[in-house]
Parts: C-alpha cells; structure tokens; sequence
C-alpha cells in the first residue's frame, strides 16, 4: 500500500514537471526587449587639434653686427613698427654724418654757381665787350696814325692782337654765362654732384635704420634667441614671431570620415589642462588634397568668439564637430539590427502576440551605437534584442531594458538633451 502511494506521488511530480516545462515551451525563452520612442539624434567626430595662427615669421638682422639691446621677451605682444633687437651703431651714425656733409657741400656748390657764379659771368662778359670796344677803337686810331705816316706798322700790329684777345676774352665770358645757366654744363655736373651725395645720404640713413630690427606688424612674440652682446649676421632667425590675426584650429581628419563633415558646421572645444572651460568654434575649411603618407585631411576650425586668454600657439585641444543632427527621430540601438541589406535597410524582430516576427526597415542617419528608423517601425512598436538563435515565429516572453542615450557635448546651440546620441572617433 505504502509502495503504491509512493509511486503515484511520483506519477504526479513527474507529471507536474511536464506540464511546467511544456507551458514554458508554449511561452518561450525570455528576450531583452525596447520600445521604440523618438529622441534628438546628433552623430558628432571627436579627434585633436593644435592652435595656429594664419601666420608664422622669423626675422632677424640684415647687417652684420653686435647687439646692443633686445627689448622683448618671449610671450610679449608687439605691435607694427615696434623695435625689437638694436645693434650697436655708432659707425653707422658717422658714416650718416659724412654723408650728410658731402651732400650739403654739393649743394652749396650748385646754390653757388646758381647765384654768385652767374652774376661773375655776366660781369666778365661784361669787362670783356668793354675790352673789345676799347681795342677795336684803338685799332681804327692806330690804322689812321699809319697811313698818315705817325706810326709805324708795327704798332698797327699790336693794336690788331689787342682786339684779337678782347674778342677772345669776350667768347670766354660767354660760354662761361652758358655754363652757368639751367642747362649749363657747371650747372649740370653740380646737380649730378648733389644727386650722388644725396644717394650716399639715403644709404647711410638706410644702414643706420637695419641697426634696428621692427616688428614687420601686430604679433606675439614665440621664441627669442639672441640676447645682448652676440653677433648676429644677416640671414640667422632671432626672433619668432606669430602675427595677429584670427586664431584658427588645425586637425588631421581620417579620410574615412570627409563625407561626414562640411564647412559652417559647429564643433565644441576643449584643452586638456582646462577641461571645464569649452568654446565654441565652427569649421572654416576642408584641405582640398589628402595627405598620402597619414591617410588624413586637414581640416580648418574658427573660433565663434574671442579666444581663451589660455590658448597658446601649437597647444593641443580636443574637438568634438557636430556633423549630423535630427530633433526629433525614432531611434534604435546598432545592436537590435538583425542584418542590414545595404545602406539604407535592415531587418529587426518585432514582438507581436506574444512571437518574434521579421521586419525589413529604412534607416537613416547612423551612429556608432544608434540608428535612425525613416520607415517599417513606429513609436510604441517593441523591437526584440538580436539573439542569435532567435527566429522569426518563435514564441517569446519580452523583458523590457532601458537604453539609456549619452548626450552629446555642448557645441553652443543647445544640444544637451538627454536622449541625443553621438558618435566618436578616437584621437
């Protein structure tokens, strides 16, 4: 009796057991499951850039000689025209000297002949027609005494060489007038006497000026490498120079990334050392040609606003560019895609009346962890994680997860939702 009771208990265990595991059979394996809700969506690209300014410039001495004073220092801001570096220059300054000498002397000369010189003229032309009268009137006497027999020819000889100086004396004076005029040769050569003077002023004043070196415009200065007491010569950097200008933003962007980025579009920014201080920027330009030998394209950034008073030339900041972004979408994680069949559709499995069912989707805008749905789902539909022994008509029992979305870095226009989603590129 007490066989038989323990063989029927163990009938309806067994019995039980069956039946349980049967109903579980019925209901199927549990599956993580997510409803399909529409969030903001915004695809970013994360890498490193390095701050340029849109000029960099070395300079240094065209002359040969000792320094005297440099009057910055490294970090200092110089504006157009400043002095930076003076040489010593008490040679050039003599020499300027001598050449202003000369040149005031030439031009004495000139203002000379332009005025005292031209009055001797004309008062020896004068002296000479007076000469030549006389001796022309001595002549004609002199001509009359010998032919009345008074003088002899000999004297009428002399009075012929008489008149011949006068008028010799006369053509002198002359030409002497000539030479004296605007055009005249004296006047000429004192001109060309004043303009070669003039010249060797203008190149000792030339000299005297690169015993200074100027600031060639506005900038900051990068790096000094002379100091008081050294010889410099001509073509030797000693100062480095990063002119004013806009500050720009310089990254190596992986070619595999260019279809995703476009000038205007906005980027958020960041140094390590101030990570809480991010600033605006946007991107300015696309290098029209890929580095070969990186496999990069360099990728221009401007600042929205003022930069940082931290930022220093060559500092190395993160970028964070906003290539993509939809307000409102409906979203689904990367991992619920069962298969893709090509760029724009995939398969998924949907829950319905208690199975898993196939459903083909159109996708849109992908991130590295989400997806945009443009057709196939709707809000509310709940969409099963891809199992990979789960098929189409399986019975399932969902169990709901939440997916909890990373919000994107602030790029200034108000991306912070909590929903949005990102995607990153490593540096």
């Amino acid at each position: 009796m007490n066989a038989r009771r323990i063989a029927l208990a163990l009938g309806a265990v067994v019995l039980a057991g069956a039946a349980a595991i049967g109903a579980m059979a019925l209901r199927g394996p549990q599956v993580d499951a997510l409803v399909v809700q529409s969030a903001p969506l915004v695809r970013t690209l994360q890498f490193s850039a390095r701050v340029a300014t849109l000029s960099r410039v070395d300079v240094g001495s065209t002359v040969t000689g000792r320094v005297a004073q440099v009057r910055v220092a490294e970090g200092a801001q110089v504006r157009q025209g400043d002095v930076l570096i003076e040489l010593e220059s008490d040679e050039l300054r003599a020499a300027l000297a001598q050449a202003v000498a000369s040149e005031q002397q030439a031009r004495a000369r000139l203002a000379g002949l332009r005025s005292s010189g031209r009055s001797a003229a004309v008062a020896a032309r004068a002296q000479a027609d007076a000469t030549q009268q006389a001796a022309t009137a001595s002549l004609a006497r002199v001509q009359k005494l010998v032919a009345e027999g008074f003088y002899s020819p000999a004297q009428l000889d002399d009075a012929r060489r008489a008149v011949d100086v006068a008028r010799a004396q006369q053509q002198g004076a002359q030409a002497q007038i000539e030479a004296n005029a605007e055009a005249g040769t004296d006047v000429a050569q004192a001109q060309a006497q004043l303009a070669l003077a003039q010249a060797a002023t203008a190149a000792a004043r030339a000299r005297l000026a690169q015993a200074a070196v100027l600031a060639p415009a506005d900038a900051r200065v990068l790096v000094r490498e002379v100091e008081p007491g050294q010889i410099v010569q001509p073509g030797k950097a000693l100062l480095s120079l990063a002119l004013a200008g806009p500050t720009q933003l310089v990254a190596p962007v992986d070619e595999r990334f260019l279809d995703q980025l476009q000038p205007g579009q906005p980027a958020s920014v960041v140094a390590d050392a101030f990570a809480g201080q991010r600033f605006a920027a946007r991107v300015l330009s696309i290098a029209p040609a890929v580095d070969a030998q990186r496999g990069a394209i360099e990728v221009k950034f401007a600042l929205e606003q003022q930069p940082p008073a931290f930022l220093r030339e060559d500092m190395t900041l993160s970028v964070e560019v906003e290539t993509a972004r939809r307000d409102r979408a409906l979203v689904l994680p990367q991992a619920a895609l069962r298969s893709t069949g090509g760029a724009d559709t995939a398969t998924v499995l949907v829950l319905q009346d208690g199975r898993a069912q196939a459903r083909t989707v159109r996708l849109g805008l992908r991130t590295l962890d989400a997806v945009e749905v443009l057709d196939g789902l709707k809000e509310g539909d709940t969409v099963l994680r891809g199992e990979t022994d789960l098929q189409p008509g399986n019975h399932v029992r969902a169990r709901a997860v939440e997916w909890a979305a990373s919000p994107p870095a602030n790029t200034g226009q108000g991306a912070g939702a909590g929903a949005a989603l990102t995607n990153a590129m490593g540096r």
